[in-house]
């Protein structure tokens, strides 16, 4: 008989308590019927869920963080985003229900714990952190039936941008807080509260 394999330790993250009413902001597609949709993520995967998982939406805390997105998905194009004709990329402010607790994946501290390196979103070899690790912190997280992850964005890779990888359960959803904003008028901003005055921004 094979003796039992010792099971791993729970993962017990540092707790953030996020600001009741704070505004999170999600870079959307016109196309998108609802941009505040969790399924998609479920079923596709992103960096903190595994595809065909649990719904998670993937919300910058931030403009610039929301700025990098753009440049993100340009990278390598011989274009910049204010050559476009038209583009489809509108910007959604948008709340979440009261009292949601994430774990920390922003904090020194708060990424060891999780088994990261200091220097994420980038490895010791200065190399960014793939998905896999992510999305298995991610299935712990949520099994541990905290609301998310705030985390230090992949985007911005000196590690100053901040993204919430956020898992609604049962029947809570995000709610929209402002029309959204076109392209032309979120790309140039210099801060949200040119967008969305100053309520909001904590």
């Amino acid at each position: 008989m094979n003796p039992r394999r010792p099971s791993a330790p729970p993962l017990v993250p540092r707790i953030i308590a996020l600001v009741d009413g704070r505004r999170w902001l999600r870079v959307a597609d016109t196309a998108w019927r609802d941009p505040l949709d969790p399924s998609h993520a479920a079923r596709l995967g992103g960096r903190w869920n595994p595809p065909d998982s649990f719904p998670t939406l993937y919300l910058n805390a931030d403009l610039a963080t929301a700025q990098g997105q753009i440049e993100r998905l340009l990278a390598g194009q011989p274009v910049r985003p204010e050559d476009l004709d038209d583009p489809p990329w509108v910007l959604i402010a948008a709340t979440l229900p009261v009292r949601q607790r994430a774990a920390d994946a922003v904090t020194d501290d708060g990424l060891r714990v999780l088994g990261l390196p200091v220097s994420y979103p980038l490895d010791a070899d200065e190399r960014p952190v793939p998905h896999a690790p992510c999305q298995a912190i991610g299935a712990a997280i949520h099994a541990a039936a905290l609301d998310g992850i705030l985390a230090r964005s992949a985007i911005t890779l000196d590690g100053t941008g901040r993204e919430l990888a956020w898992f609604p359960r049962g029947r809570a959803r995000a709610r929209r807080a402002a029309r959204p904003v076109p392209f032309a008028r979120w790309w140039h901003a210099r801060g949200e509260e040119e967008l969305f005055g100053e309520g909001g921004r904590r």
